[in-house]
């Protein structure tokens, strides 16, 4: 898998010995959360996956080489069963990816790290790592964060529409590429399609409200895309990246450096 991670911030790039010297009460350990499942007709199965590896690589060339910050192997397999019977989604289970993510921590905690951050890139795995996020907090006591998504980007001229419903395979995944790696998107074969539209509320929707209906993307998207890829470039895609990587750059530092405040 193509890597933008710098070598030096490269967990598994350590040896036992380098790993054993690094200071166990700072050190802040990221663990990637992805996916390999389809996304349309232009779009590579490991998108979700790129994108996170492309984002949290160009952050961590922004952190000072000083901090003890390093990126673990990503898990790369996701609950995805949103996007079962298109042909190359490779899915797990609810518990196999919480019970994955479980077994590594307590691996962390046992070598005797304090703190995680877990960085996802798939909206199925969303609520799971909310929930192990507290579960590794409670359970291991390690200090433990969430990250998602690209914080920081402005996502410029992109449309209310694609911006609200455009979250697979639409334009700004596909510019991430276009950006990141070009040979791998196919762009003769977009294709168009939306879970539902901002200019027609229903009182039911997709997600992220408080009465949401579950769906299954062959329900809605024949193609397997939700989102309209038409607009993308390259040149937005290294602007949203880059913005992207400044954000999550700054997050990952505060985390970092975070002591949590009881006098709040």
């Amino acid at each position: 898998m193509k890597t933008w991670i710098p070598d030096s911030r490269n967990f598994a790039y350590l040896t036992w010995n380098q790993v054993d010297a690094l200071p166990r009460e700072s050190t802040l350990l990221i663990l990637p959360t992805a996916a390999i499942e389809q996304h349309g007709h232009h779009l590579p199965l490991a998108t979700d996956t790129l994108i996170n590896n492309l984002l949290l690589g160009k952050a961590l060339e922004l952190i000072p080489p000083e901090l003890p910050i390093y990126a673990l192997p990503p898990i790369c397999y996701g609950k995805s069963n949103e996007h079962i019977g298109y042909p190359g989604t490779l899915s797990v289970s609810a518990t196999t990816f919480m019970a994955v993510i479980r077994d590594l921590g307590a691996s962390i905690s046992a070598g005797g790290f304090k703190k995680l951050t877990l960085f996802n890139s798939h909206g199925g795995n969303t609520s799971l790592v909310d929930v192990m996020a507290r579960d590794l907090r409670a359970e291991f006591g390690l200090r433990t964060f969430s990250l998602f998504g690209s914080p920081g980007a402005s996502f410029d001229g992109v449309s209310p529409q694609e911006l609200t419903y455009g979250f697979h395979a639409g334009e700004i995944e596909t510019a991430y590429l276009l950006y990141g790696t070009p040979d791998l998107v196919h762009t003769d074969k977009y294709t168009s399609n939306y879970i539902a539209r901002v200019d027609t509320p229903e009182l039911l929707k997709p997600e992220g409200s408080h009465a949401n209906f579950a769906w299954l993307t062959r329900d809605i998207a024949p193609s397997g895309v939700m989102g309209d890829p038409a607009l993308a470039t390259a040149e937005n895609g290294d602007k949203w990246v880059n913005e992207a990587a400044r954000g999550i750059a700054e997050i990952i530092i505060a985390m970092y450096h975070f002591t949590p405040r009881h006098d709040a």
